[in-house]
This record gives C-alpha cells, sequence and structure tokens, in this order.
C-alpha cells in the first residue's frame, strides 16, 4: 500500500486528508508522477486541482520531483506552495 496525503487549500478542495493505494497498480511504473495521474484521472475536480503547476510532492516526508520512485509502505504527500506573512 501507499499512503497519499494532502495539505492545505488542496485538502479541502478534494474533502480529502489521506488514502491508501494499492501498489501493485503501479508495478510497471512506480513513480509520484504514475501515482498523480491515477488519482487524476478520479474526477474532473481531481484532474484540475492535482494538475497545478505549482504542485509539490514529497515522499517520506522529504521534498521530491515527480519522477521520484514510490516504494510499497511510502507515504506520499502532495500540497500546494506554502506561503507566509
Amino acid at each position: 500500500m501507499i499512503k497519499v496525503l494532502f495539505f492545505a487549500a488542496l485538502r479541502e478542495r478534494l474533502n480529502t486528508a489521506a488514502l491508501e493505494l494499492d501498489s501493485s497498480s503501479f508495478e510497471h511504473d512506480a513513480s509520484a508522477a504514475a501515482v498523480l495521474k491515477h488519482l487524476q484521472s478520479r474526477s474532473a475536480d481531481w484532474q484540475q486541482e492535482l494538475s497545478r503547476q505549482d504542485l509539490l510532492c514529497a515522499v517520506n516526508q522529504q521534498l521530491c520531483p515527480l519522477h521520484t520512485k514510490v516504494n510499497p509502505g511510502d507515504e506520499l504527500a502532495f500540497f500546494p506552495p506554502v506561503t507566509g506573512g
């Protein structure tokens, strides 16, 4: 299983904080990008929210590019850029 987390406004817009995906679904391309593509296919809303150019991702709490490999048991997080003031 791959645990997928959504943070900040992304979590609110998708109305989902976390979900688990069967990692065997990604045997041929086990990357964050493959998981993202799978999630985008859930609905038009998910497609729109997860297609943002500024979307960030992390594997096991480390920021990473989308081509990063995701292994069974990993935690994959998606979130918008964080701003502060």
